[in-house]
């Protein structure tokens, strides 16, 4: 029992702490002792001054200013909540006008994106050339590279002249690239803000979609919930265990035993010395062998439900903003309740392909976990081989994950669209991105740039707004600000809530837009412009691309 740590070396005098036994050490008259003793037994026969025992009980103060620090933190919450919630919904508020302002700056923010950065790689290709001539004629300055060698100190590399030109060849690359870019991808760069502008239009006239997030977030909190129960009811499943311990010699040793039983059995009869004592928690049944699993299997069934709870916010919206683009004449051709008509087409007609695509993904997470497991389990191991291939297989699995979640999006658009099967609108999907890969790319990358702006601004001024006021440095709301022990606190809470607050909002305006993406390729490849087929795009794209419908009147 002593050689497994389940029980103490040594016994000495304790009190207690935060629940916890620590040493009884106290002084008298200068004289440091512990249960009126200047020594102990260390539980190998040695008796040692009670002064050791100081450097383990120091440790204690550790514990009682973690719990100070708690009090104080919790104390700023009690006095700066409800600031703490003005500041999330400015953060609210925030990233609603943004949303609504894209329909009008959108091109402007874009285009001047791109002349920042053509003007950002001019200066850099005009400082490097200055550079560059400022050191001809300087003593070292000729050396090359190559000669040089590595440095620590990477500082010296500034002092060559070839080191400026390496960077002036490098950026006049990069400018003449990107130029080039803009020339040949400028039409499509423009379809992109006409999506992006369309794409505001179609949130303004389903306006409920902005707040279908907390819906998914409701669903999600209840699946975590679910799976940490059955993680915490799996591990404490276990029972006692108990065995028989003798100090002599005894056929029945290690064997387990019951207590209750033990002092009528046959083994106080052999063994006049063997005592049923506690040994572990566990258990030798098939169950309590195989739990490990069961801890996989409920991992696997948390990721299968959490993953078609999100496919099933996917496809509502989805549903939602394509009953926008497919309107003839928006919004009146659009259903009253877009949302609404939407999630229970979702939960009727499509909840197989929701379970199969979420199973799928599902599987790959779980192999990922496994890999993870086995990777720090063999964390100790000497198999250079076997890491290498167990990282390998990280990777590649992180990549499948990521292509899977990608697919499954854009299947979850075309089920919305179609009603189609998961494989059918997964092929489907996938051949329709790849027959405009170019223009996926730009539209991704615009997307990304105005949210990662919207983001960055949003989180940005509330968190600037919210440091001035907590620290007091507003004159007007000097004397409103509460009080605080770390101001910290509130703003630090307020720039986490309003980051997530931006990112839900703009996970929805980007379900908007790759499913009026996808509407639009769609449109092209579907219509041409008759009286039978008339395209259901913008009068802004059409013009864009010089359709037009024939015998009809624009929508």
């Amino acid at each position: 029992v002593l050689k497994d740590k389940e029980c103490p070396a040594m016994l000495i005098p304790s009190t207690p702490l935060a629940r916890r036994c620590f040493p009884a050490i106290q002084a008298k008259k200068g004289v440091i002792m512990v249960g009126n003793k200047t020594t102990y037994e260390d539980g190998w026969g040695n008796h040692r001054n009670v002064t050791e025992l100081l450097e383990g009980a120091k440790k204690a103060n550790v514990v009682l200013e973690t719990r100070q620090l708690a009090m104080k933190i919790f104390e700023d919450y009690t006095v700066s909540w409800y600031w703490i919630i003005i500041g999330l919904v400015i953060a609210m508020v925030a990233s609603l006008i943004f949303i609504v302002l894209l329909r009008f700056l959108a091109g402007i923010m874009v285009w001047v994106m791109i002349v920042m950065v053509i003007l950002v790689l001019g200066y850099g290709i005009f400082h490097c050339y200055m550079e560059y001539a400022k050191l001809k004629g300087e003593a070292g300055s000729d050396v090359s590279l190559t000669d040089l060698g590595f440095q620590t100190d990477l500082r010296v590399y500034l002092h060559l002249r070839q080191t400026w030109l390496a960077f002036l060849i490098i950026l006049c690359v990069l400018e003449l690239v990107i130029v080039l870019l803009l020339i040949f991808l400028r039409k499509r760069i423009l379809i992109a803000i006409a999506l992006i502008k369309v794409a505001s239009r179609a949130v303004g006239h389903v306006m409920s979609s902005l707040l279908f997030p907390l819906c998914t977030f409701f669903l999600l909190c209840l699946c975590i919930a679910y799976w940490a129960s059955t993680a915490v009811f799996l591990s404490t499943s276990n029972e006692a265990v108990y065995k028989v311990f003798n100090e002599s010699a005894c056929p029945f040793s290690g064997q387990t035993c019951k207590p209750e039983t033990f002092n009528t059995s046959n083994v106080t009869k052999l063994c006049p010395d063997a005592q049923c004592l506690f040994a572990f928690y566990g258990g030798e049944t098939a169950y309590h062998k195989y739990l490990i699993v069961l801890q996989f299997f409920n991992v696997f069934m948390f990721f299968w439900l959490a993953n078609f709870v999100i496919a099933l916010g996917q496809v509502t919206l989805a549903g939602a903003f394509a009953s926008y683009y497919w309107a003839f004449k928006k919004p009146d051709d659009m259903p009253a309740f877009p949302l609404f008509s939407a999630f229970g087409r979702a939960l009727r007609y499509h909840t197989g392909s929701l379970a199969f695509g979420s199973l799928v993904l599902a599987v790959v997470q779980v192999i990922r976990v496994i890999l993870e497991y086995l990777d720090h389990r063999l964390k100790a191991a000497e198999n250079k081989f076997a890491k290498f291939l167990l990282s390998c297989l990280k990777c590649c699995f992180w990549c499948l994950e990521k292509f899977i979640k990608f697919l499954n999006r854009n299947a979850y658009i075309m089920i919305a669209i179609y009603g189609t099967n998961f494989c059918t609108s997964a092929r489907n999907a996938f051949f329709l991105l790849m027959r405009n890969i170019i223009r996926v790319a730009v539209l991704d990358k615009v997307t990304d740039f105005l949210f990662f702006l919207g983001k960055l601004l949003i989180v940005g001024s509330v968190g600037i707004l919210a440091f001035f006021f907590f620290t007091q440095r507003i004159k007007l709301v000097q004397d409103t600000a509460p009080p605080l022990n770390y101001y910290w606190v509130p703003i630090l809470t307020v720039i986490v809530g309003s980051y997530l607050i931006a990112h839900g909002f703009f996970s929805v305006y980007g379900m908007c837009v790759d499913t009026l993406f996808l509407c639009f390729l769609e449109d092209l490849e579907r219509n041409d412009g008759s009286a039978e087929k008339p395209y259901f795009m913008s009068q802004d794209l059409r013009k864009l691309l010089k359709k037009t419908n024939k015998g009809q009147p624009d929508a």
